[in-house]
C-alpha cells in the first residue's frame, strides 16, 4: 500500500537531510507506529505519505513515495485526497468550517460524495467517536480533546484508504484515547484501512501496532515488529522499561501481558512499602500563595466551573485531572487572571513582597510574575521571528538578562536547550514541532519565576526524554518554594512528578488527595506499573527499582 524508496528529505538551509535513506514497505491493513524523539522528522516522514512533503513544505525529496500505485513525486496532495486521510498535531490549524457538522461533512463535499450518503457517513462518525451532542458546536469553542475527535472524525467520514495520524491522542484524556484507538484498531481489522500513527505516548498505542518505525536523530530509521524495535529503542513505555527492569523476554507490550508475568516481581518486593511522599513535607510551606474562593466561569450558557475552592502550597505540585470538557482549562485561565471569571476571588502572594494581589486586577506584566501559565495552544505566545529573540524577550520582560545578572536564575534560551535541545535558535517558531513549540513558550514563562506556575497540558508533543527534563524543571520549582499545577491527561507524567492529584468533572472539584491515593483509585487514571503490581500500590519503575534494591539480600 505505501512504498518508501531510499527517500531522504532535506529541508531549505539546513546542513543535513531531516529523513536519510528510508526504505520501508507498509501492506495493506497494516497499523504502523512511528517513534522517536520530539523534532526528530517522525511528521516529516507522515507528511510524505501524502505528498505534503515536499509540494506544501517544500525542501527536496530524493528517492520516491509510491501510495496506492500512485507516486507522489508526479501526484500532488489534491489527487491523494481520496486515498490518504491526514489528521495534524494542531486540530485547529486544520479546520475549515465553524461548526462540528459542517466540519464532518466538508471532506466529502470535496470528494461529490451524494447528500444522502454524506448524512449518514456524519451520523455514523459522531456516535462512533462519541461527540453526537457537540454537534451543533462551534469549533472553537471546544476543548483541546474535542477538536482532536472532530478532526479525526471529518477524516473517516471520507472513507479514506490511508490514514495518517499524528499523534491523535495527546490531547485526549484516558478513556477518549481508549475510544478513538479501538476505533482505529477496528478500521484496521474489519476494513483494512492502512495506518500510520506518530505518538509520543508509546503506553497508550504501542500494543496495537503491528510493527514500530524509529526515526533517529541522524535521519535514518529501524523497522521492525514492536518487541524487536522497542528492546534497543531510547523511547519506551513504562510497561516496556519495567519489562527491562525485571528481565522479561521478550517484552511485554500490554498491561495483561506484564501483569501475567509479574507474579515473581510482585513477591520480591511485596513487603518493601512503596514511597510515602515524593518531596520531604518540610518543603512545602505551611501557608498557600494562592487561594481561590467560589471561582464560577461561563462560556455563553456553560458554566465551565463551578463554585471551586482552591488552596495551592508552595513547593507542592498538583496534577489537575478530568474528562475533556470538564474545566480545567478554563479553571487555570480563571486563576492566572487572564481568562473570565463570573464570580469568586483568587489571591496571590507575590514574590515582590505583595500579599493577597489578584492577578486580573493588576497588568499583564506583573500579573506574569504572580501566575506564570502555559496554554494548550503554546504558540499563541509566540509573535518574534526567530527562536533566539523570544527567548532574549522572554528575559529583558522578566529583568533576568544574564549579562545584567550574573547570579539571575536560568535565562530563557538555557531552560530551552535543556527541555528540547537542538532546536536552531535562528528557526522561526512557527516552523518548529508541536513539542519545540512548548518547550518554548515554557522556557519564555519560567523566565519570570512566578510563585505560581500553571501548565496546560505540558507533555504534549514531548518524548520521554523530554519528559524527564521536564520532571526535573518542575521539582526545581517545587524546591524553590513555588506551587505548580499541571492539568494534564498524561497519567504516566502526573504518577512521576505530582505530589497531589485534582479531578474535575462537570465543572466541579470530585477528588483531591495524594497522588498514590486518587490515581490508584480509578481504573482510568491509573499508570501502567499501578495496573501491572496492584495491589501494591506502586506508580513508577523508578520506584520498583529502588524497592528491589531496597529487598536485596
Amino acid at each position: 500500500m505505501i512504498r518508501f524508496e531510499h527517500v531522504s528529505v532535506t529541508y531549505a538551509g539546513a546542513a543535513a537531510p531531516v529523513l536519510r535513506d528510508v526504505d520501508v514497505r507498509i501492506d495493506e491493513g497494516e497499523l504502523v507506529l512511528v517513534v522517536g524523539p520530539t523534532g526528530v522528522g517522525k511528521s516529516t516522514l507522515l507528511g510524505a505519505v501524502n505528498g505534503l512533503v515536499p509540494h506544501f513544505t517544500g525542501g527536496t525529496l530524493a528517492g520516491r513515495v509510491v501510495v496506492d500505485g500512485r507516486d507522489t513525486r508526479t501526484h500532488p496532495p489534491r489527487e491523494l485526497a481520496d486515498v490518504v486521510g491526514v489528521v495534524g498535531q494542531d486540530p485547529l490549524a486544520g479546520f475549515v468550517t465553524d461548526t462540528v457538522e459542517e466540519e464532518l461533512a466538508y471532506a466529502m463535499e470535496q470528494l461529490a460524495v451524494p447528500p444522502d450518503v454524506m448524512r449518514k457517513r456524519v451520523e455514523e462518525t459522531l456516535d462512533l467517536l462519541g461527540i453526537a451532542d457537540l454537534r451543533d458546536r462551534p469549533l472553537h469553542e471546544l476543548s483541546g480533546g474535542q477538536q482532536q475527535r472532530v478532526a479525526i472524525g471529518s477524516v473517516l467520514t471520507a472513507h479514506p484508504r490511508v490514514l495518517v495520524l499524528d499523534e491523535p491522542t495527546s490531547a485526549l484524556d484516558p478513556t477518549a484515547a481508549e475510544e478513538v484507538l479501538a476505533t482505529v484498531t477496528r478500521l484496521v481489522h474489519d476494513l483494512g484501512v492502512t495506518v500510520v500513527l506518530a505518538e509520543h505516548r508509546l503506553e497508550r498505542v504501542v500494543q496495537y501496532a503491528d510493527r514500530l518505525v524509529e526515526v533517529h536523530r541522524d535521519g535514518t530509521v529501524t523497522d521492525g515488529p514492536p518487541h524487536a524495535v522497542l528492546a534497543t529503542s531510547a523511547v519506551a513505555p513504562p510497561v516496556v522499561d519495567l519489562g527491562r527492569l525485571a528481565g522479561w523476554d521478550p517484552l511485554p507490550l500490554s498491561v495483561r501481558d506484564a501483569r501475567r508475568r509479574a507474579g515473581e516481581l510482585r513477591d520480591r518486593i511485596a513487603l518493601v512499602p512503596p514511597p510515602a511522599a515524593r518531596r520531604d513535607p518540610s518543603r512545602t510551606s505551611d501557608s498557600a500563595v494562592l487561594r481561590a474562593r467560589d471561582v464560577v466561569v461561563r462560556h455563553g450558557p456553560v458554566v465551565a466551573v463551578r463554585g471551586v475552592d482552591l488552596d495551592l502550597a508552595g513547593g507542592q505540585v498538583t496534577a489537575l485531572m478530568g474528562r475533556n470538557g470538564s474545566g480545567k482549562s478554563s479553571l487555570l485561565w480563571a486563576l492566572q487572571g487572564s481568562g473570565p471569571r463570573q464570580a469568586g476571588t483568587v489571591t496571590v502572594a507575590g514574590s515582590d513582597g505583595a500579599a493577597g494581589t489578584d492577578p486580573a486586577s493588576v497588568p499583564p506584566a506583573r500579573a506574569r510574575r504572580l501566575v506564570g501559565l502555559v496554554p494548550q495552544t503554546p504558540a499563541d505566545l509566540l509573535y518574534l521571528d526567530t527562536v533566539a529573540q523570544e527567548c532574549q524577550q522572554a528575559d529583558r520582560e522578566a529583568c533576568r538578562s544574564r549579562a545584567q545578572d550574573a547570579e539571575a536564575p536560568t535565562g530563557a534560551a538555557e531552560l530551552l536547550s535543556r527541555l528540547a535541545p537542538g532546536i536552531d535558535p535562528g528557526a522561526h517558531p512557527r516552523d518548529l514541532s508541536e513539542g519545540q513549540r512548548l518547550a518554548l513558550v515554557l522556557a519564555v514563562q519560567l523566565t519570570a519565576a512566578p510563585p505560581v506556575v500553571l501548565l496546560d497540558e505540558p507533555t504534549r508533543g514531548l518524548d520521554y526524554h523530554a519528559k524527564q527534563i521536564l520532571r526535573g524543571i518542575v521539582e526545581r520549582l517545587a524546591a524553590e518554594g513555588r506551587s505548580v499545577v499541571l492539568a494534564t491527561h498524561d497519567v504516566e507524567f502526573s504518577a512521576s512528578v505530582a505530589d497531589r492529584v485534582l479531578v474535575m468533572a462537570a465543572g466541579d472539584l470530585v477528588a483531591d488527595g495524594p497522588t498514590s491515593a486518587v490515581l490508584t483509585a480509578s481504573p482510568a487514571y491509573a499508570p501502567q506499573v499501578a495496573k501491572i503490581l496492584a495491589p501494591l500500590g506502586y506508580l513508577t519503575v523508578d520506584e520498583v527499582a529502588d524497592a528491589l534494591d531496597r529487598a536485596a539480600p
